[in-house]
Formats: structure tokens, sequence, C-alpha cells
């Protein structure tokens, strides 16, 4: 597999050529990273109209996936946006409004993207049993096609923050038998594609997909993948990159654009081996976990989500425990401790995650139980609250009965529990405080403006 960006890089470096053009470091390191470290230059390519070696390394990284894969230096929230554009367009084609159906554990970038674009949301029927709520199945989503709107597209977050994964399969099953597209964040999922039956969503049916390489591969923070199906629209595919440039930067991080061309080699040589003994790893890790007495939930092979309050400790008290022994879990709340694990983790990372946890003596189970989550009223869109009115910030018992004017974000990160637009009933107000959020900011006023 070739490298074409990292080895243009990398020549540059060692050719002792005289810098006149960004970045101003002049590849002179500080950090040690600078000399590779480039902008446009020529050879350097465009990242959003290329032809030299990005576009070789884009189409590497297509083989590899099996589908067309544009990349991302501003992670996948960029992409987010993207697939946002993609599905707007395409309903705009087709003479509909654009309407997306989704569960309530969508990414805030999801959320700032409709408002945006003006792309209106059906909220798939939340389920009790989950306080982030999953993606539900088929009869979750037939719901929404009674929305005064029938939705044009299914927007999914799987894996989630937890380790839960969808029925992507049955999901693009229904949305192409009611003609809807299926995007799927699947931030959390890279690794999927390699595991030995591939539970990818580009190869599960799903149109437009997004990887966020960063979380689970080797690649450096904000390297991100956009993923068109093979079965997509062509609409999709012959606006993306123009998708991609329309909320980017213009100057692309070469250091991001590297690391994800060095990923694809280790992607074809080395990730599927690797991946099948981390993945072993992390089970044996589970089952000695399961048997020590510990809750766990989740089905995703790296993810290990640790529900401790059956075993007398809270997921912030757990993560504090972990911390004390150098081991820095990925999130934590009051219900739930989430460590990420890779290929990257030696055994010994293992070794010492178990003996930590197995050492901890049982203490009496909390009962107290998470808030359940409201479906608040819906008073105005999240454009009409973010655009249109003046704000002030209060103390959440002091929004009860106000409209949300930004996203209260805290469960897990990036998940808000109200949506710019609705109203903060007392359930939203003690949702909010239970995982620690103080303030929020409110619309001053509930009379909708004109639309301009």
């Amino acid at each position: 597999m070739t490298t074409p960006v990292y080895d243009f890089a990398r020549r540059y470096a060692e050719s002792d050529s005289i810098r006149t053009h960004m970045p101003g470091h002049k590849g002179r390191p500080l950090l040690g990273c600078e000399p590779l470290d480039l902008t446009e230059i020529a050879g350097a390519d465009e990242l959003f109209d290329p032809a030299g070696i990005i576009a070789e390394s884009e189409a590497n990284a297509s083989k590899i996936f099996g589908c067309q894969t544009l990349y991302s230096t501003e992670g996948s929230s960029l992409c987010i946006r993207a697939m946002l554009y993609l599905a707007a367009r395409h309903a705009i084609a087709k003479c509909r409004r654009p309407v997306i159906a989704a569960a309530r554990n969508a990414h805030k970038t999801f959320l700032t993207a409709t408002a945006l674009l003006d792309i209106d949301i059906v909220w798939l029927p939340q389920d009790d049993t989950n306080s982030y709520f999953e993606s539900g199945g088929e009869q979750t989503w037939a719901n929404c096609l009674d929305a005064p709107h029938k939705p044009t597209a299914l927007y999914l977050t799987s894996p989630d923050y937890l380790g839960n994964i969808a029925d992507i399969r049955a999901a693009a099953s229904f949305c192409h038998a009611h003609d809807m597209l299926l995007l799927v964040d699947n931030a959390h999922g890279a690794y999927l594609k390699f595991l030995p039956e591939s539970l990818h969503p580009a190869d599960l049916g799903a149109d437009l997909c997004c990887d966020s390489a960063h979380k689970t591969l080797p690649v450096l923070t904000g390297g991100a993948y956009l993923h068109i199906g093979n079965n997509a629209p062509e609409i999709c595919s012959r606006y993306a990159r123009n998708a991609l440039s329309l909320f980017a930067s213009t100057s692309p991080s070469y250091l991001i654009l590297e690391s994800l061309d060095l990923c694809n080699r280790y992607l074809s040589d080395q990730c599927t081996v690797e991946l099948s003994g981390a993945v072993a790893r992390v089970q044996q890790l589970k089952d000695a976990l399961s048997s020590a007495g510990w809750m766990l939930s989740g089905s995703e092979p790296l993810k290990l989500t640790i529900r401790p309050k059956s075993c007398g400790y809270t997921g912030t008290e757990l993560a504090e425990i972990l911390q004390n022994d150098r081991i820095f879990a990925e999130f934590a709340d009051p219900d739930y401790t989430v460590l990420m694990l890779s290929p990257q983790n030696p055994a010994d990372d293992f070794t010492a995650i178990c003996n930590v946890m197995t050492a901890l003596p049982k203490r009496t189970p909390i009962l107290t139980a998470p808030p359940k989550f409201p479906m608040p009223d819906r008073i105005m869109t999240p454009r009409q609250a973010i655009l249109y009115f003046d704000t002030e910030t209060l103390p959440v018992e002091q929004c009860i009965g106000r409209i949300c004017a930004e996203f209260a974000v805290s469960c897990p990160p990036a998940v808000p529990i109200v949506i710019c637009g609705e109203r903060i009933s007392e359930e939203a107000a003690a949702c909010m405080q239970y995982y620690g959020i103080e303030r929020c900011t409110v619309t001053k006023s509930s009379k909708k403006p004109c639309d301009p």
C-alpha cells in the first residue's frame, strides 16, 4: 500500500528547502513535528480538489473500505455536516422538504447542522430502558412515517457512546423500502470494518456514514472519513467534496492527512491480526470483570462500559479510583464508566485494569436510578431558537418553563438533554442537575418573530 502524502512530506522535510510559504514555523521544530507540517504548496495537492497525492491516498482508503471514501481533518463533525447537506440536496432534487428522523442520542453537531441547513427533525420515540436513547428497531422507525412530512432520511448513531450497536442492515432495508436515505454516525466504529465479519455501516447498506478514524485507529486527533455507500444516489457522490468544503477550513492539517495516509498501510497490512488479538483481550477482560461481580453493558467489541452502582460505586467515583492508578477513562457519569481500548493498548494495560477492578471491595449497591429523560414540548425549531431570539443564561432551576436557546450538553459528551426550541420542564431540569449542568441559556421571549 503506497503512502504518497507522507512520502511527499518526508521528502520535503529532508530537502532543506527555503520555506517562504505558510506555516510560520518554517519547519523549525518547537514541538518536533514541524518539519512535516505543510500547506497546499506545489505538489502537495488540495484536499477538496485533489488530483495528485491526496487523490491517490483517498483512492487507497476507498479500496480498503470498499466504497468512495474521503478524508476529513476536522473529525466526524465535518462529515456529519456534509452528510446532512447531501441528504438535503437529495430531498430537494426530488422536490421534497428535507426532513430527517433521528434518535435523541444524536451528537450536538447533528443539531447545529440541521439548524444551519434548515432541515426539519422528527424525533424517534424514546426507549425508557436506555437513558441515552438507543436507536430502536423497525417498529420505532416506523413511527416516523406518521409525521406531517414524511422523513427523507433516517439518522442513527451507532455505536453510541455507551457501546450499543444498532441493527444497521435492518435499518437500511427499512429506509430503502420507504424511499429514505440511511445516514449513520459511526464515529466510534471505524474498526468495525476489520472484524472477521464486517459490521461497518457501509457494508450493511448505509447510504452515507462517517468514522472518526482517530477514535479507534492509530490516527492523529481530527482524522476522519466520509463514506458514500455503493448504492447511494449519484447526487451524493457528485456533491460530496463540495459538501465537505462548504463547512471546512481552507487550511487542512497536513499532519492529520499524513496520519490518515500512513494508516492505510496499517489497515491493509497489520490491522486485521492485531484487531483480532485486541478483541480477544477485551472479551477476556469483560469475562473476568463479570465473574468478579461487575455489571457491564453494550456490545461494542473494543469498548468496556461498566455500570458500577451494583458494586456500590458511582461511575465518576470509579473513574477517579482508576485514575489514581494511572488509568484514564474515556467518560464517566453517575451511572457509567467507559473505557475505550484498541490494538495499540499493550497486554499490560488489560492486566492493570483487571487487577485494579477485581481488587476493589464490593460495597452496598447504590439503588438510585437515573432520572428518566423527558420528551420536551417543541415550541419552535432549533434554527429559530438559535438565530432569531435574544437570550439570557440562568441557573437551571430558574429555567423551568422557559425555552432552551443553546444546547445544554453533558451526557454523554455532546448529547443534549434539551434541544434548542424546546421548553424546559421540571423533569428536564432534574436531568440537567443530575448530570452536572448548573446553568442554561434560554430565550427572553417565546413570541415568534417574523421569519426573514
